[in-house]
Parts: C-alpha cells; structure tokens; sequence
C-alpha cells in the first residue's frame, strides 16, 4: 500500500503544513548563503575579479557531510521512535494495572484482626477502586506536564485526579502547616497562591470553604482564583475535552486558579511571515517579554530568529509520588490478603514497568547530543557552503546563486530535521501528541471500569452464542437442553466423541474457506 502524500492529503490546514517544516529554522542561514553566491556571481561577472577556487575537495567533502548529516538525523529520529514506543509500554502498563485493580480486588471485605483487613460496603469497594484507577490515569498526565516542564500538580487535567491523595505527614489537624506538608503538594506550591492549611485533611462537602468566605470582594483577581473549577468553555481541541463541565473530569474545590492542560505558544503574523523576526530581534524588549512568558507556562518558544529554543527540564516527583501511591495501595492489598501472591507480582511488575519507562523517558528529554558533535557538524557545514559558490561559480556562472540556495536549503533542512525531533514532548507540530496519548489512556481506563465482572453463566449460555460454528449452528442455549450432545448431520455418536469430530469439521471447514483467500 502506497501511503498518502502528506503534503496534500492531511488534514492539516496550509499554515500549519508550513509551520511543521523547517523553513523557520533554516531561513537565515538559507539567506545568507544564497547573499555569498550573489556577492561570487557579481565579482566574477561584473567586477571581473577572479574568485574562483580549486573544486578538487568539494566531491569529498559534499559526500563526508552527506553521511554525517543522515547519521545525526537518524540518531534523532531513534529517539523519537523510542519515544513513541516508551509511550506504547506507559498505555499498556496503564490497562493492565487498571485491569489488575478491578477485576481482581474483591468488592467483599470483612472485618480480620490478623490481616488488619476492614469491613466496608461494596459500593465503598467500587469508590476505592475507581480512584485508584483514575490515579493510574493521573500518573500519564502528570508525566506528560513532566516532559514538558511543567511542574507542579495544579493543572486542569491533572489536579482533579489526584485532589484526593493526603497533604500532610501528620494525622493531627492542628500540626498542619507548610513545614508538615508531603512533598507532592510542597513542590507545587507558590507564593502567590498558599495552600489554606485550616481545611481538614478529610473535608466534608459542608466543610470546604465556598467562594464568597474564601474571596475578596474588593478583588476580582481573587474572585477569579478561588473559584470551584475555572472552566474552559472558550477554548476548542484538546483543553475543551478536559473542561469538567462537559463530564470528562472531576470538579473539585480548588484553592488557586489551575494551569491549562495545554498551554502551546500563542501563534502570529511572525509564525508566518518568519523574515519578520529579524526586526523582533532588533527590539530587545519585546524579547525579554516573550521569554519571561516562556518560562511562566514552562513551553517550548521560537527565538527571534526562528530557531527552536530548548526548555530545561523541571524539577518535579509528581509522577514517581503517583507510583508510590499505588505501590502503597499493593502492599496494602497482598497484607490484608486481598489478592493472591501471583497477582500482586504481576501488579508490582507493572508498576516497575512504568517507573523504568518514566526514567527511559527523562533521559531522552534530559540528554541531548554533546555541544562539540553539532557544534563541530554546523561550523563544518557554514564552511562548506561558505565556499561552494567560490568553486562552482566558473561552471554555473549566474545560476550559482539559486544552486547554492538549494544546496544550503537541502543540507541545513536535513540538520535542522535532526534537531527538531530529537526532543518530541514539546507542543511543535513534528513532536509526539502526548495529549492524545493521556486522552486514549483516560478512555480506556474508564472502558474497564464499565465491566461488573459478570458470573459466566449470566452470559454464556445464551441464544447468542454458536459455540461450534460453523460445523453446528446451534446456539449454546439449545445445546445445554439436550441429555447428551449429538449431531445428527455429521456423526450418528454422542457423547464427547461427537464434540470433538464437530470440533474437527469446523476446523477443516474453515481451513478450506480460507486457505487460499487472499485480500
């Protein structure tokens, strides 16, 4: 199968197609050597001058940068591709340990001195369940702000999945303060926004304190900020999927203003027109202020002049704090004796799973190639074009500027492709969509919890079911109505020696349907 053109077939609109290429990034340097081939063609033809150099390197040399260049794209197109695939292990390491919690954790629970098991209902079975699988969920999103330092836990898509997990060290409400805070919650605190340490560490609905005793009248940045859940009723795409007033999330009390679930760079007339970053770049000012918002929101920005500027990586344990939560809820479920020995290894192996994948995945974000390999590639490159047009203007005369625009465009664009994909957790068009990826892990997981575990014989044996299709076409409900199994179109037995010569016709029917089938 031939696969589709991207550049006519996407979906994509003509603006985004040009903001995922390179030419923003490769635009001043394409025109500055394009300026060095006019300045060649202009000293050989108009001024007479003789500035033509000996070509007996450039085959070599064109050929050596050639193989560098394909070795530095593919390195970092291994580290995308490792990327996708660490983020492939996160969403099956998610199922299987939402899978593990709810089908194998029972829902009857009694009271057992010994085990310290206590007795609960079961509808408070399902509740402990559902939160621990919603905290599974919570582990990729919080990964996913991780990658792209973000830290912190109040985000709209991350904070009402984990609200619930304990603030403080100390069971006694009267020592909460910031000293007894665990470092989940003390890591994300800021100065502007202090965490109210008279809530209980278990509120109550009628405890939690309600906008007009929590606000200042006198302030609407204060109105703002404490408000139940600010919603994101403007926004489209991704944020409006997380907007818990469409029912996709929790809406829990919060006591400052949550960060978007994605905050990409704010696009413009510059995204489009990148020769007019030149003049940003004049303005220093306008600078600074881009910068200073970069490192608010903590996302990837262009500089002015077009490059791809890198973000370093944020201190933050709210991932590896997620996972010792629920190694806490395992060692809690084999000690009260809740799940047998086999299945808590099996929990247990895929939480070491997904914490070995959560430092695979830092370690592609956090190690970039050494500064002397791309320093030394792109000094090496800027010479070789530098003095191309000086060796091939003899031959091309005047068309060595438009064929050094192109050789420039060529070689930067494949240097250029290298770097942009060598870190794909950022909000660029070529990086990985991890919000995708948390939002097919959040629907998956909420699909397990629909299932109730059923007893087999609720569903089983039902008109529904042919069994022994396509040999016998009997439904699974007229099976089990006969004394002892028969069928008469194929075999005068009964018994088990006629279930398996039915078993063995439908086998060789099928094999000769399909054998030779071909799509």
């Amino acid at each position: 199968m031939v696969s589709s053109n991207p550049l006519f077939n996407s979906r994509w609109s003509l603006a985004r197609k040009f903001n995922s290429t390179v030419v923003n990034d490769i635009w001043p340097e394409v025109l500055f050597f394009s300026a060095v081939a006019a300045m060649v063609a202009c000293l050989k033809n108009l001024a007479h001058r003789n500035v033509i150099l000996p070509s007996d390197l450039l085959g070599v040399l064109g050929t050596v940068l050639g193989l560098v260049i394909s070795f530095r794209t593919s390195s970092a197109y291994e580290r995308y591709s490792e990327g996708r695939k660490l983020w492939t292990q996160i969403a099956i390491n998610s199922r299987n340990v939402a899978e593990i919690i709810w089908v194998f954790v029972p829902l009857e629970r009694k009271d057992d001195e010994k085990t310290g098991q206590r007795a609960q209902t079961k509808l408070q079975s399902i509740i402990e369940k559902k939160s621990m699988v919603n905290l599974v969920n919570g582990f990729s999103v919080s990964l996913k702000h991780f990658l792209r330092s973000e830290p912190g836990i109040y985000y709209e898509d991350l904070y009402p999945l984990i609200s619930f997990l304990p603030r403080y060290g100390s069971a006694n409400p009267n020592a909460h303060g910031e000293e007894d805070m665990l470092p989940l919650w003390h890591a994300s605190e800021e100065e502007a926004h202090k965490l109210d340490h008279s809530i209980p560490q278990r509120p109550s609905p009628s405890s939690l304190p309600t906008q007009s005793t929590l606000t200042d009248a006198n302030s609407e940045k204060t109105q703002k900020s404490a408000s139940r859940f600010p919603t994101l009723s403007k926004k489209k795409g991704h944020a409006a999927l997380n907007d818990p007033e469409m029912g996709y999330l929790p809406s829990v009390y919060v006591h400052r203003p949550l960060r978007a679930a994605r905050a990409p760079p704010k696009q413009g007339l510059l995204d489009y027109l990148p020769f007019l970053r030149f003049f940003r770049w004049l303005g220093g000012g306008v600078v600074n202020r881009a910068k200073d918002a970069a490192e608010f929101v903590g996302v990837s920005q262009r500089s002015s002049l077009g490059r791809k500027k890198k973000i370093p990586l944020q201190d933050s344990n709210v991932p590896v704090e997620i996972c010792m939560y629920l190694l806490s809820y395992s060692n809690y479920l084999i000690t009260t004796g809740l799940i047998p020995a086999p299945i808590f290894a099996s929990l247990t192996t895929n939480l070491a799973t997904m914490q070995d994948t959560l430092s695979n995945l830092e370690r592609i974000r956090s190690t970039p190639l050494p500064f002397a390999y791309q320093a030394h590639l792109r000094m090496s490159l800027w010479l070789y074009l530098f003095f191309l047009p000086f060796q091939v203007v003899k031959t091309f005369n005047w068309l060595v500027i438009p064929g050094t625009a192109f050789a420039s465009f060529l070689l930067l664009g494949f240097l250029e492709i290298g770097a942009e994909i060598e870190d794909p957790f950022g909000y660029d068009h070529n990086d990985l969509d991890l919000d995708g990826f948390c939002l097919s892990i959040q629907r998956e997981l909420n699909e397990i919890t629909v299932h109730d575990s059923p007893h087999p014989l609720d569903w089983m044996f039902t008109a529904w079911n042919q069994p022994f299709a396509p040999a016998d076409r009997r439904s699974a409900a007229e099976l089990v109505q006969t004394d002892d199994y028969s069928h008469t179109h194929k075999n005068v037995d009964t018994g088990l020696d006629s279930v398996k010569r039915t078993l063995l016709q439908s086998w060789k029917d099928i094999e000769h349907k399909t054998r030779n089938v071909h799509y």
